[in-house]
């Protein structure tokens, strides 16, 4: 057993048709590039039923115990998704996920709670900070293996055709996910900028929940309605001279949202 929990790169010869290297297709010869996971996570069982799960669907795991070890080795190496559990010794998740939002290297990193702690409260703070999904344990290892595929294939999605979007006093570059409101730059997550960048492109047209959900989350999707207006707000304290009487984002009464670049329209919209 290596480093971290991984598996020696040798284990596993890789000619094509070795019956070991087909269990193991990330190990071969030309093969694709293994998805890299960091899990921080307290918990010996279930760090083992992460570690087992994914690897047998060709992933790399890197797993510790300890949130500082984690948020140091995730400041140094290269990862394509966090998993992190909210109940550590040393430093909750919650702190963890809001170091990699403040920081250039890790703040479009996509991160997925994993925690006991299953009440709304937590789940809307988990998201306010800028989680891409929150798992509660117990959980179906399936599921999480599904639902971490889906946030990754959320992430390379291609981009628009038009890399920069003028709307007002905001500017958006989607080749570089920047953000520019009266000239002062904006630091928005992964899935904020997709959010504001899909509204943008599509100004005026009203959008419901759901719909929101289908084009910017992605229909193989493991969040509810109220993922949107958790990132609705976050956008608003944002991007808003007054979040609570927003001139860009409003709210279409039973209908959804709509991103709206000039004056605000107070007959239909209601915050």
């Amino acid at each position: 057993m290596g480093e971290h929990g991984l598996e020696p790169a040798g284990k596993y010869p890789g000619r094509a048709g070795h019956p070991e290297c087909q269990a193991y297709d990330s190990w071969c010869y030309n093969a694709p590039v293994r998805p890299r996971v960091v899990l921080i996570e307290d918990e010996k069982d279930i760090t083992e039923l992460v570690r087992y799960n994914f690897r047998k669907e060709g992933f790399e795991v890197s797993s510790f115990t300890s949130g500082k070890e984690g948020l140091d080795y995730l400041r140094r190496n290269p990862a394509d998704l966090a998993l992190l559990d909210i109940m550590l010794p040393d430093m909750d998740g919650f702190e963890i996920c809001k170091r990699l939002r403040s920081e250039d290297r890790s703040r479009s990193l996509p991160v997925i709670f994993l925690t006991a702690k299953g009440e709304e409260i937590d789940r809307v703070l988990g998201l306010e900070i800028g989680a891409d999904d929150y798992v509660v344990k117990p959980f179906s290892p399936r599921e999480l293996v599904a639902r971490v595929k889906a946030v990754l294939r959320r992430q390379t999605r291609p981009a628009e055709k038009q890399e920069v979007v003028q709307a007002g006093e905001l500017r958006l570059d989607s080749s570089t996910q920047e953000v520019d409101v009266r000239g002062k730059a904006v630091e928005l997550s992964s899935l904020e900028f997709k959010l504001l960048h899909f509204l943008v492109s599509h100004p005026r047209r009203v959008f419901s929940r759901e719909q929101l959900l289908d084009e910017v989350w992605g229909r193989d999707r493991f969040v509810t309605p109220r993922t949107v207006d958790v990132h609705v707000r976050r956008l608003r304290e944002k991007i808003e001279s007054q979040a609570d009487k927003p001139r860009y984002i409003q709210t279409v009464r039973g209908s959804g949202y709509r991103f709206v670049a000039g004056a605000r329209d107070d007959a239909q919209a209601d915050e």
